[in-house]
């Protein structure tokens, strides 16, 4: 541990804050220096934290196991137990309930499906054994969907790691399996996504033990292949027969020490390998990186002080039956929604852009260059057919006489008719842009659920605008396609009549 007292405070104080924030079940936008356990599935992340503890606490099997955030603060103390923030007061000295309570808690929020949730479980962990650390255990990267899961699992676990990780106050540490190609690794290539230049990644390697014979991991430990500014830590965790055979973790930590010392490869690094080493590494990051962001935290502190002081000043001479007050804040209300609904038509842009699929204005931008063109080309002729109405046209105008030129009628005839076809989509496409309007009316109305009358009144006022403007929008086609239908322009530079054709085929020949 470090030898400043005041520093040995830093992280019990950042937990309190944390603790302090989940239990209000609000939002400060306060980004907290943390370290996030980022890997693929079987990566060996639940047995790195287990070997911190020197217990087996965490839940195991096949599948996702971590399917809520698990934020794990360990506590350097004189007894050993354990304590959830959901459960203030009540103290564990039986790991295995531990474990048990990480699971039920979980399928309370996620249910028994394999679900996820982003809701954090908050874990706290004293012991004579662990430094004071805080780790934010994230659920492990899958590809493929299992049992009831929803089929894009996948999303939806790399988007809870954007949460956590994209934050610049978030250490990433980055759990790797040796015995797989660590240029491919799942960890590693999302940590770069977010930390390209390695500044705020930490690298672990693990199962070091089973890799191929003949071959190691030394270029990547001595961070000379895929570098990262702080550098890479190798451990060994106990292998899935000694977990079954309940293999002791203090044992395992010795198996760990022997293989490092005895390993003609890693020999000359072993002082800077293992379990222990990496807690105590950890340890002094984290402190060190609390250090360097408590100026940039005070200064968001305060300023969210001073916004709260304001609105307490505000609110103390607050009368609730004051007209003037009810009627600005009605006021705010419907200005919000305004300034709402034209960013979701105008992409504006705001504090969450919707990644996940299209809405508002470029629904309506999708239908007008994707939707609209696909209904005028489902209205492609058949020529057999338009040959076969040019005839009869012909012939009807010609009656019992026998034409020696094709009438204008028949060319007027045709066209009007295929002029007239355009009518459908076009009103068809007016009809899908008011529904993707509708819809956005829906969406931004949730945010007034607590203001049913307002918002119902709102919804049927602006409902009624747009009704109106479908009925004007709709006559102006159908004027336009009237339009269109009542004179034809043969003199146009588009038209090719028979002079222009003439012309064009002649050409070559002169």
């Amino acid at each position: 541990m470090t030898t400043n007292v005041g520093m040995e405070q830093l992280i019990p104080l950042v937990n309190k804050l944390q603790d302090a924030f989940t239990h209000l079940g609000v939002s400060l936008s306060l980004d907290l220096p943390q370290i996030a356990v980022v890997g693929s599935q079987s990566a060996g992340k639940s047995s790195v934290l287990e070997n911190f503890v020197g217990k087996d606490f965490l839940p195991r099997g096949s599948g996702i196991c971590t399917r809520r955030p698990l934020v794990l603060q360990l506590m350097n103390g004189n007894v050993e137990y354990a304590e959830f923030l959901h459960q203030k007061g009540r103290k564990y000295t039986d790991f295995d309930a531990v474990r048990k309570e990480i699971e039920d808690e979980t399928d309370r929020v996620t249910g028994a499906n394999k679900g996820i949730s982003s809701v954090p479980i908050n874990l706290r962990v004293h012991s004579p054994h662990v430094l004071n650390l805080t780790l934010v255990d994230l659920p492990g990267m899958t590809k493929v969907a299992v049992g009831d899961q929803p089929p894009d699992i996948e999303i939806q676990i790399r988007d809870m790691l954007m949460q956590f990780i994209t934050k610049e106050n978030c250490l990433i540490l980055a759990v790797s399996p040796a015995n797989t190609d660590l240029a491919n690794s799942d960890a590693l290539k999302i940590a770069k996504e977010v930390d390209p230049q390695g500044l705020r990644t930490i690298g672990v390697i693990t199962k070091l033990d089973l890799m191929d014979d003949g071959t190691d991991a030394k270029d990547i430990l001595e961070n000379r292949l895929l570098p990262l500014r702080r550098g890479y830590i190798g451990v060994v965790n106990r292998s899935q027969r000694d977990i079954e055979g309940k293999k002791d973790i203090h044992a395992a930590l010795q198996s760990e020490r022997k293989f490092f010392l005895g390993h003609p490869s890693y020999r000359q690094m072993a002082e800077r390998m293992g379990t222990p080493y990496l807690q105590k590494s950890l340890n002094q990051q984290l402190t060190n990186h609390i250090r360097d962001s408590l100026p940039g935290l005070r200064d968001k502190l305060q300023k969210q002080l001073n916004s709260f002081e304001k609105d307490v000043a505000e609110y103390k001479n607050f009368r609730p039956d004051d007209p003037a007050r009810k009627t600005k804040a009605m006021l705010q209300m419907i200005q919000a929604f305004s300034n709402d609904f034209t960013n979701a038509i105008e992409g504006s842009g705001g504090d969450v852009v919707n990644t996940a699929e299209l809405s508002g204005g470029a629904r309506i931008n999708r239908i007008f260059h994707e939707r609209f063109p696909l209904e005028l080309v489902k209205m492609e002729l058949d020529e057999k057919e338009l040959r076969r109405e040019i005839s009869y046209a012909i012939r009807n105008i010609h009656a019992i006489r026998v034409g020696l030129f094709t009438p204008d009628l028949a060319f007027e005839a045709i066209c009007k008719k295929q002029i007239g076809r355009l009518k459908e989509p076009s009103l068809k496409c007016i009809d899908m842009v008011i529904g993707e309007l509708g819809k956005v009316i829906q969406m931004l109305g949730e945010k007034m659920a607590r203001y049913p009358r307002l918002r119902e009144e709102i919804e049927r006022i602006i409902g009624t605008h747009i009704h109106e403007c479908e009925q004007q929008c709709k006559e102006q086609i159908l004027i336009l396609n009237a339009v269109q239908l009542a004179y034809m322009n043969t003199n146009h530079e588009d038209f090719i009549g028979f002079a222009k054709y003439a012309l064009l085929t002649c050409r070559p020949l002169n």
